[in-house]
């Protein structure tokens, strides 16, 4: 069964934010915090990650394989703040099945590798993965934030 889910997430898309057309304009999307755009966010179509893979959208790439591409985040919380992602379409965390085990490990695997050529292993950073509404997760598609270049605060939220 669990093959079977994951094969059949493997297929699906799933949108940047779900936003109906009279909640809210492309600018007022924009100008709202990553928590507000959560409480709106669901599963379903396209994301702009999809957009990014496909190059539809350019982004500033830090790293780029065959299954994982890392880019610069367009609104840092943190003076580096780049994200990670596998470029197959996994909505969140909780999707992932054990056939996707190899490239999740990638996927963490490269954030370290990432983290380290921005010069961040000597002083440390913080890895993040938002799951869900309560977890503030905007974009429906896995990514790892990779945040650094300050101190980070306890408890993160």
């Amino acid at each position: 069964l669990a093959s079977a889910v994951c094969a059949a997430s493997a297929i699906m898309h799933y949108p940047l934010v779900a936003v109906p057309a009279i909640a809210a304009s492309r600018s007022q999307c924009s100008s709202m915090s990553e928590v507000a755009k959560a409480q709106i966010a669901a599963p379903g179509g396209d994301t702009i990650f999809g957009k990014i893979i496909r190059k539809e959208i350019p982004a500033k790439i830090a790293y780029e394989d065959d299954t994982v591409l890392a880019f610069h985040d367009v609104a840092p919380q943190a003076p580096v703040h780049v994200l990670v992602i596998p470029k197959k379409p996994i909505a969140m965390i909780q999707d992932v099945c054990e056939d996707d085990e190899p490239l999740i490990g990638h996927l963490m695997a490269t954030a370290a590798k990432v983290a380290k050529g921005l010069g961040l292993d000597d002083d440390g950073y913080r890895l993040v993965i938002n799951n869900g509404k309560h977890g503030a997760q905007s974009v429906y598609h896995l990514h790892v934030h990779i945040l650094g270049g300050r101190q980070m605060t306890w408890p993160p939220g």
